[in-house]
């Protein structure tokens, strides 16, 4: 059979998507459920004085009003998975009555149908003693701290940032990302079902094996006790990695009413409580020898996080191992502020990092008169200096090329302001893109059923990468049948366990899994088919036997058995369960992806609206398992780049800190009209060392060089520098 890993394979859960036959958490409806709406404090820092629960009970359907006031104590025992803050403690949900962030849970409302519970939370009347919040890193009062867990890894230096060299030029500035909120088609739902002791969850996750954790220690049950199930998810981009309050509050509720209790956020409440993108503040001072060698960088970046935990990030990481440099100091300090705990968000770290170090490598480049690309390639290292080691492959250079050949970067005039197309103003700017690989050995099951048909299990989610096509041709090719007679079914903590669906891992973990799970069935098939009785393999020696077009085969003569036929040897199903792995050489290497976006922008010269006309991404990314879905997904991280860049951001009242655009009309998002043209080039990436699969990964890359390149092209376009995000057209009104 040919290859099937590497085609472009359509979606094998592309139909059930598209028929409405995927079931997704709010689609699920069990017998006899109440609705649950959360009410959420209206102050920003306080405490709950009294609540109006009579005048709501009496509404008509409303079964319960659930506070601190009548809910249980829960048990709260020690969880914590390695994306969850490993300092704090996470909120524990209507368990006292101090209030810790506007929107945060103080009730919830359960009734017949949801109109009713809507309606009843509404009018459910609560009293505050309230207190004047601090939201803004920028407040002089506000004292940053070393994040805990990092300790001194939150300071890293090499050589003596004092020193420079003579005649060098220098750029020292401030860089800022405004607070960002995920906001995915699908809004965070959970369906909660006891029976006994036993709590079923069909809930919106990224990670359902510590979703199945997180519950059972919350409410100190055993863990086999939780099952969730999350098949489908409508897209995340990491809000849904963590367990969020509204899961626990669904089976409270489902507990206390005895009933299936559904609880679905409104997009609203999805500002408050599930996480968001920091806002940071980044200052970087880079310099460099007239010949465009750095000499010194100082990138100090610095974030919010909430008073109750400490959220951090790969802020700085990137600048470590990024570029050639002897003399080098990155420090990361998070400054707590009376807002709930932000999270990971498309490319968490690296995105906002390389903003800051992108954008100041642009501004050094036209200080030294020289080629964005070119100042990048005079510094390219030959190991990673941050850590000592070799790369295990860095195809950085490559990506320029090919990249720059596609968006024709040779006919770039690189005076700023000098490339016009009628009378619009044009930039091309350009930046470089890099992601770590993650890996995180997953499990898999694979099954030959008494009937023929092979189904594969794994605990992972799908967010809607097509994770299930391109692990099914994992599957496919490693069985040597067709993809259609696979079956991969995932999204349940009774599944093999698996790391979450996000850092960019899950082809390498889980798809490396499933490889093993694989090989593992054949290995049992084998012996199935060299010991039964009336088998044509009967006495052989397996060494004999080797697997070729689906099918086990016999070295010198004909016989062969499919595994149609494999599977009526012996009544029952035969299974194997395996976890992938990789060598222990990879320790031995500094493991990344890293890629190169250039961009077009137009600009009207009146009115300053920007227009994104053309995108180009390169990446050098391993293996490319499916290049169509590869594809779509460096267009989702552009896209998202475009969002991050002119776009979005939460802005919050610092009178009581609320999010005052908690909605799609001011939170601005980009829409087709906003797309321009989009190309995207892997290079030809062989690693060995990253994964059996020899695939790095590219759900984080493609938003990682975005952003800069897009505000490296409005100063191309323009002349002016524009140093914070989102880059909106008074930006530019006020500079002109």
């Amino acid at each position: 059979m040919n290859a099937i890993m590497g085609r472009g394979e359509k979606r094998v859960d592309g139909r059930a998507k598209v028929t409405g036959k995927a079931a997704y958490a709010g689609d699920v409806f069990r017998p006899g459920q109440l609705y649950g709406v959360i009410v959420g404090a209206s102050v920003g820092l306080g405490r709950v004085l009294d609540i109006d629960v009579a005048s709501v009970k009496k509404l008509p359907g409303v079964f319960d009003v659930i506070s601190h006031l009548n809910a249980p104590k829960l048990a709260y025992g020690p969880h914590k998975a390695f994306i969850d803050p490993a300092s704090g403690e996470r909120l524990h949900v209507l368990q006292d009555d101090a209030v810790r962030f506007y929107g945060q849970p103080v009730a919830v409302v359960l009734a017949d149908t949801l109109d009713n519970a809507e309606r009843a939370a509404r009018h459910l009347k609560i009293q505050y003693d309230r207190h004047a919040p601090k939201v803004d890193i920028r407040d002089a009062s506000l004292e940053s701290v070393v994040p805990e867990a990092l300790g001194s890894e939150a300071t890293k230096s090499r050589g003596d940032v004092g020193r420079d060299a003579p005649g060098g030029v220098t750029v020292d500035a401030q860089y800022d990302i405004a607070r960002e909120n995920h906001n995915p088609i699908e809004t965070h739902a959970t369906l909660a079902e006891w029976e006994g002791e036993k709590l079923t969850l069909w809930s919106k996750s990224q990670f359902v094996v510590n979703e199945q954790a997180e519950i059972a220690a919350i409410f100190g049950i055993p863990a086999e006790n939780v099952r969730v199930i999350s098949p489908f998810v409508g897209g995340a981009f990491g809000t849904s990695l963590r367990t969020w309050p509204h899961v626990t509050l669904a089976a409270l509720a489902s507990r206390i009413a005895g009933r299936p209790v559904k609880l679905t956020l409104s997009r609203k409440q999805m500002f408050f409580t599930t996480g968001h993108r920091p806002f940071t503040t980044q200052h970087v001072r880079i310099s460099a020898t007239p010949e465009g060698r750095i000499t010194r960088i100082v990138h100090h970046g610095r974030a919010e996080t909430s008073r109750y935990e400490q959220f951090a990030e790969a802020l700085v990481s990137a600048t470590n191992y990024m570029y050639s440099c002897p003399n080098l100091e990155v420090q990361y300090r998070l400054t707590p502020t009376d807002t709930s705990t932000p999270t990971y968000m498309r490319g968490p770290g690296e995105a906002s990092g390389m903003f800051a170090l992108e954008s100041a490598m642009d501004e050094l480049s036209y200080k030294l008169s020289m080629d964005p690309i070119e100042l990048r390639k005079r510094n390219e290292p030959t190991v990673d200096q941050g850590s000592g080691l070799p790369f295990s492959s860095r195809s950085l250079v490559q990506c320029y090329e090919a990249g720059a050949r596609l968006f024709g970067w040779e006919r770039r005039n690189p005076e700023p302001g000098s490339m016009r197309d009628g009378r619009m103003l044009i930039g091309w700017g350009m930046a470089s893109a890099t992601y770590p690989v993650w890996f995180i050995p997953a499990s898999a099951r694979a099954t030959l059923t008494a009937s023929g048909r092979i189904l594969v299990d794994s605990a992972a989610s799908d967010m809607g990468p097509g994770t299930y096509t391109s692990v099914t041709q994992v599957a496919a090719e490693t069985l040597g049948v067709g993809m259609a007679e696979v079956e991969l079914r995932l999204g349940q903590s009774d599944f093999p366990p698996t790391p979450p669906h996000g850092g960019s891992m899950t082809m390498a973990s889980v798809g490396g899994g499933v490889q093993a799970a694989c090989k593992a069935l054949q290995q049992e098939l084998m012996a199935r088919a060299v010991t039964v009785s009336g088998s044509p393999f009967a006495g052989s020696s397996r060494s004999d036997l080797y697997w070729e077009a689906g099918g086990l085969n016999r070295r010198g003569d004909a016989a062969r058995l499919t595994y149609a036929e494999l599977a009526k040897l012996k009544p029952g199903d035969v299974t194997a369960t395996a976890t992938g792995g990789r060598g222990s050489e990879a320790e031995k290497y500094s493991m990344h992806a890293f890629g190169a976006v250039f961009v077009e922008v137009a600009i009207d010269p009146d009115v300053y609206t920007i227009a994104v006309r053309r995108m180009v991404g390169s990446y050098g990314a391993g293996r490319i398992i499916n290049p169509r879905l590869a594809t779509s997904q460096c267009i989702g991280g552009l896209v998202g780049g475009i969002g991050m860049a002119l776009m979005e951001s939460t802005v919050l009242d610092g009178r009581d800190g609320r999010p005052i655009n908690a909605h799609l009309a001011d939170y601005l998002l980009p829409v087709n009209l906003d797309i321009g043209d989009i190309q995207v080039h892997f290079v030809d990436e062989v690693d060995r060392y990253v994964n059996p699969l020899g695939v790095k990964g590219l759900g984080e890359i493609a938003i990682v060089g975005a952003a800069p390149a897009i505000g490296n092209a409005i100063f191309h376009a323009t002349g002016t520098r524009v140093r914070s995000l989102p880059i909106r057209i008074e930006n530019l009104l006020h500079a002109a």
